[in-house]
């Protein structure tokens, strides 16, 4: 068993395999998962994980190169905002700001979807993976 880090074997899994520009959307309890693409649902109950837990796991895991966020994020979840933005700003990952049906679309070229608790609205993103060295 391991000893740190996700313990979750799906969400590991694609972790471990993803390649230089590929994506990974993390998402709150509402958005939905497009057709084809794997679905690693960890909502027990509304805020349970909560998305601030999850994307600390995902981050700690693998190295991203790109963040996209919904713009209704900035107005409608500015705590949201701000803590994507800070963490962007602070690993020196490109922001992109797209309306969230656009997002949503992006979903669908993701290896994964993951499905966390959070109840709050726009709580999603998709990131593109970066390589390491």
């Amino acid at each position: 068993m391991k000893k740190i880090g996700c313990l979750n074997s799906e969400l590991s899994y694609v972790i471990a395999k993803l390649g230089h520009f590929d994506t990974i959307t993390i998402g709150d309890c509402g958005l939905p998962v497009p057709d084809g693409v794997q679905r690693i649902d960890l909502a027990v109950t509304y805020g349970v994980p909560s998305f601030k837990d999850v994307f600390d796991v995902v981050d700690a895991e693998a190295k991203f190169q790109k963040v996209t966020i919904a713009k209704e994020a900035i107005e409608q979840n500015p705590k949201f905002y701000a803590m994507i933005t800070s963490w962007a700003q602070k690993e020196g990952v490109k922001i992109n700001i797209v309306p969230h049906d656009e997002l949503k679309l992006l979903s669908k070229n993701s290896k994964a979807v993951v499905r966390t608790g959070e109840c709050t609205a726009y709580s999603n993103v998709v990131l593109e993976s970066n390589v390491s060295f």
